[in-house]
């Protein structure tokens, strides 16, 4: 896979090397000369040009490429290749940095972005997912179809404790991706009994995080006891 980089930085090297270990092409491109440091990523190309001009990413060929990456230090910067590796070139992903939590609106399809990463952003939602049971956290967020990337671990109250995975009436547009258990990575099977303490990662609409956190907390009484799939059947949207 070829992916293109805008930012030659620290940021922007690091996800080159990483990229380049597991088998793919890279190109840096900066407009800065003292950010091209051929000997800190040998095995990447690089680019002195800046990746808002179009001349630029001609000479780069980005129509070639699997995916960009808009890694610099701007968010404007980061807006406009985004714009137009997506609409100029067609670059099927787009991922974007966004370096000021107050821009990650802006960081949407409408400007040719696929994923956002807000660093701040991420690393306050890996502390809370470190230390928070029972509250959603939201880890990612997904451009396309306005979903995200949520987490909650569930608490020993919890009212779905012991109940099975394909017996619980999930919201719509939500899937449960993974179960983290101790050290054990499981795949969320129809019949696994779903245990306090389990790390759940969900894939979910933004509109229906507040239910799932609901559903999922331990603020339920007994009279308030989810819904199972019954006689109806399971209902694992």
């Amino acid at each position: 896979m070829r992916v293109a980089i805008a930012g030659a930085g620290a940021v922007g090297r690091s996800i080159a090397g990483e990229l380049l270990e597991n088998g793919h092409e890279i190109l840096l491109i900066d407009k800065t000369p003292s950010a091209i440091s051929v000997e800190r990523v040998p095995r990447a190309e690089w680019l002195l040009a800046d990746a808002c001009e179009i001349t630029s990413l001609d000479e780069a060929a980005l129509q070639r490429c699997h995916v960009v990456i808009a890694a610099t230090g701007d968010d404007k910067v980061n807006l406009v290749v985004s714009l137009l590796a997506k609409t100029e070139y067609g670059v099927p992903r787009v991922v974007s940095r966004v370096n000021n939590p107050k821009n990650e609106w802006l960081f949407n399809e409408s400007w040719g972005v696929d994923v956002a990463v807000s660093t701040p952003r991420l690393m306050s939602a890996l502390v809370e997912e470190a230390v928070s049971v029972g509250d959603l956290v939201r880890l990612l967020r997904f451009s396309q179809g306005d979903a995200n990337l949520v987490e909650l671990t569930l608490p020993p109250e919890s009212t779905l404790a012991g109940i099975r995975v394909g017996d619980v009436r999930w919201p719509e547009d939500t899937s449960l991706v993974t179960i983290i258990r101790g050290s054990r990575v499981l795949t969320p099977a129809p019949e696994e009994a779903l245990e306090p303490g389990d790390e759940l990662l969900f894939v979910a609409a933004q509109a229906q995080e507040e239910r799932l956190e609901e559903l999922l907390s331990a603020r339920h009484g007994p009279e308030h006891r989810p819904a199972t799939g019954g006689q109806d059947g399971p209902r694992n949207t």
